[in-house]
Formats: structure tokens, C-alpha cells, sequence
């Protein structure tokens, strides 16, 4: 299996430390608003990922973290606490607002079919933690204190710049005019923010003799360094996170533990939205219940979604959803047409795993579909099974089918009884959950419609 490595900017064959404990990280969402579909395409791609390796052979151990506090809306360490503004917009608390929006974002996750990570991993169950980092960064000298914080002296690592490739000295050029004095770098971050008087932050914490909270960053180290440890395998993101979030983490977990944070770096690129960028200004907000009250499935979205690459900038049309929907459809089709013959279809024998040596070159899942569909009149029904399940395309469900099956026999004994009625009835039944029959003199034939 091969994967573009961020840290060394090529694809790499992939070679866990452990086969058997593949250790992956996945940076996850700031609960204070609902995610959309620009949200959920990282994990659906990282969803990917994990089946790939399951496929395999590999048996993972995989942390999602949630973060509910620390995260300001600048990632440069100013603005306010994107929980504590949603908790003013809201009117609740800041805890109410990220129970809530923990439970939207894993209740979209399950919609999705998504593989559920090892453990969930919620910043304000690491408090502790994340002190004890901020007194090993203390100790071992790579800090120090300002008014508003203990923050990180990036000189101090001298491959702070690597992972990034960041220009240190034009960052630090562009920053002369409103440099901070206190700051001693552009480029030094915070890990660990004072509360000042008066300053309204519900959550907070008695720390080096005064309140406060975390820097957004050191979540993500703590809980690695907690339930993985270093270095992991993989550590999956955003490209928005390699410059600033990313770096940092690198930058601490040296800095406390002389310890590399991970050996493969994964980053998917942004969705926009009709060439937009998704936000709430620009009201193109896109939800998973927008997609079905449109009259389409999250399946259809992944199927999209994947349609590209997880690397490549993707660009959102209701006209190319409709494109993957039928593209969905076709194959759904092509299943039930087995289901309903006895003859069966002359297969390729290793098509399984041609499927799978397509999909591990970096996850092309798009040379793996243009593979499916130059193939589908020679793949059986386990052979399909196995797509859906290793891209998560919940394509035919046996219950489904058994429920299809089930209807149209009640309909048959109706038709016999000639109780046309009843079985106009289970007709436009099945019609309404997207089922349309077709009666011929060799019997009846159904497909799928939406």
C-alpha cells in the first residue's frame, strides 16, 4: 500500500511499526456549530483510508479528537473562544453547546456509514494532560510566560520551519509593524492562555497560579501522547492545518518529549461550493439534510466524494450529485438484476483484488470505480458486496432485498386472489421507497429508482 507522505512530499510505500496496532490520529471537529458537507468529506476520506488498510490486513487503533475548548477564531492565538461565541449566539452554555453539536457531528457520522474510531477523544478530558506537556515544554526550557499566556519559542526547534516549508524570515519581516514585544518570534504559539480579569471564559482551569485553558494545539499532542503514544502511524488533517496546527503539534511533541509525532502524514484538500468557498456569509452552507431533502442519499455524496481525490481541490454541483447518484443507481441496479436471474455472469477471478491494488495507490478511488464500471457486467453479487462494503456505499442492503422480495410474492398471492386493490397497494408502496415493478410473462421484475 502507498501513501503521499506530507512530511517527506512523496508517496511512500506504506510500513507500520506494528501491523497488528496501526496507530492512526484524525484531527477532529470545533464543536460550536453544525458541520457541513465541506466538514465531513475530511472523514469520509479518512473513512477510506481505514477500509483500505482492513483490507489489508492491517488492525487499526484510531483516535478522533473533539475539540471543546481552546480554540479561538484566529489560529494565530487572538479572537474569541469559537465555543464561548457559539454559546452567545446559542444562548446556552458552553458546555450545552459543544454536548450538542458532539452528538450532531457523531449522529452525521453514523448517517454516513462511517467506521466509528477506537475512541473518541474530547479535550476537556485531558486536562490534566495537557499540564503536564505544558510542564515538560516549562522544564525542558522551550517556553516562556507573557501577560496572556505561556507560549512555545519556535526558535528553540530548529526544524520548526520543515514540515511546511515556512519562510521564517519574510514571516518574521511582515510582522514588524504590529509585533508584539512579548512575542519573541512571528512564528511562537500558545499553550496555555491566562484568563485576565474580567474577561468572560466559562471554561477554565487553576494552572501555574491563576486561570486558564489550553492552546488549541496541545489537545492534539496530549491525546496522542496519552492513549497512542509516539510516534504513531498515521496523523490524518486538513491542508489548512499543515502550516500552523500541524507544525505546532510537531514542534511540542519534540519539545517535551524528544519524540518524532507521527511517520505518515495525511491532508485532504477543501470542498467549495459552486467555485465558493463554503460559509455562512456567502449563505452556501451545505448540510447532510439538505442532500436528502433534495431527494438524494449521503451515499450518493461519499460516492461523489470520491468520484476525485482526496489531495485534489473538489468543487460541489447539485448537477454533478445528480451524475453520482445515477452512477450509484446503475450499480444498485446491476445487483438486483442478479438477484432476480439465475444466470450468473462470468466473472474475473481476481477482480477483488485488482479492485483493492487500484484503491492502495494512495487511495485513487477514482481509478477503482473507472475499474468497477469497465467490469460490471462480469462482477457477481459477492463481488459487489465487497465493493460496498470497502468503500462504505451501503449499495443493496440484504434487508432490502429480502423486503423487496417478501412484497412482491404478497403481491403475487393478491394478483392470484384477484385482489387487485391490495395489490395496487403494495405496488405503489414500493414505488414510494423508489421500487418500480415490471410484470412479464416470464414474471415480475423490479429496480431501483432513486
Amino acid at each position: 500500500m502507498k501513501l503521499y507522505n506530507t512530511a517527506s512530499k512523496k508517496i511512500e510505500k506504506f510500513q507500520p511499526s506494528n501491523p497488528n496496532d496501526v496507530k492512526i490520529y484524525t484531527c477532529g471537529p470545533t464543536v460550536y456549530s453544525a458541520p457541513h458537507i465541506g466538514n465531513f468529506a475530511a472523514y469520509i476520506y479518512w473513512d477510506l483510508l481505514i477500509r483500505t488498510l482492513k483490507a489489508n490486513g492491517y488492525t487499526i487503533r484510531r483516535v478522533l479528537n473533539l475539540t471543546d475548548v481552546g480554540h479561538l477564531t484566529s489560529d494565530g492565538d487572538t479572537g474569541e473562544d469559537k465555543l464561548e461565541k457559539g454559546a452567545k449566539r446559542e444562548g446556552k452554555t458552553v458546555w450545552e453547546v459543544a454536548d450538542y453539536y458532539i452528538k450532531t457531528f457523531k449522529d452525521g457520522f453514523k448517517k454516513l456509514g462511517l467506521i466509528e474510531p477506537t475512541k473518541w477523544a474530547r479535550a476537556t478530558d485531558y486536562i490534566e494532560q495537557s499540564e503536564a506537556l505544558v510542564e515538560k515544554l516549562i522544564e525542558n526550557n522551550f517556553t516562556y510566560e507573557t501577560a496572556d499566556g505561556i507560549y512555545y519559542d519556535t526558535s528553540k526547534f530548529s526544524n520548526y520551519a520543515d514540515f511546511a516549508n515556512l519562510d521564517l524570515e519574510n514571516l518574521k519581516a511582515g510582522a514588524r509593524v504590529a509585533y508584539s514585544d512579548e512575542k519573541r518570534n512571528p512564528s511562537d504559539f500558545a499553550v496555555w492562555k491566562f484568563i485576565k480579569p474580567g474577561e468572560d471564559h466559562a471554561m477554565r482551569w487553576d494552572f501555574l497560579g491563576r486561570p486558564g485553558y489550553p492552546g488549541w494545539h496541545l489537545e492534539c499532542s496530549s491525546i496522542i501522547h496519552t492513549e497512542l503514544g509516539e510516534p504513531i502511524d498515521i496523523h490524518t488533517g486538513g491542508v489548512d492545518h499543515i502550516p500552523v496546527h500541524h507544525t505546532n503539534e510537531i514542534a511540542q511533541t519534540y519539545g517535551a518529549y524528544n519524540e518524532s509525532l507521527a511517520h505518515t502524514w495525511l491532508h485532504c484538500n477543501f470542498i467549495t461550493i459552486d467555485g465558493k468557498k463554503i460559509s455562512k456569509s456567502l449563505g452556501n452552507i451545505i448540510t447532510l439534510e439538505d442532500i436528502e431533502a433534495k431527494g438524494y442519499s449521503v451515499f450518493d455524496y461519499k460516492l461523489w466524494l470520491y468520484q476525485g481525490h482526496y489531495k485534489a481541490e473538489r468543487n460541489f454541483t447539485w448537477d454533478d450529485l445528480e451524475s453520482a447518484k445515477n452512477r450509484r443507481l446503475s450499480w444498485r441496479n446491476k445487483i438486483a438484476l442478479l438477484y432476480q436471474t439465475k444466470t450468473k455472469p462470468e466473472t474475473i477471478p481476481d477482480f477483488k483484488e485488482q479492485l483493492l491494488e487500484k484503491l492502495s495507490d494512495d487511495l485513487n478511488s477514482a481509478a477503482a470505480f473507472a475499474y468497477v464500471d469497465a467490469s460490471t457486467d462480469q462482477i457477481a453479487i459477492e463481488d459487489w458486496k465487497y465493493i460496498s462494503e470497502l468503500f462504505g456505499l451501503n449499495l443493496i442492503p440484504d434487508d432490502l432485498t429480502n423486503k423487496v422480495i417478501q412484497r412482491i410474492h404478497q403481491r403475487n398471492d393478491a394478483r392470484d386472489k384477484k385482489d387487485w386493490a391490495i395489490a395496487d397497494q403494495i405496488r405503489d408502496d414500493l414505488l414510494k421507497d423508489g421500487v418500480s415493478l415490471l410484470d412479464t410473462s416470464s414474471g415480475t421484475y423490479w429496480q431501483l429508482t432513486k
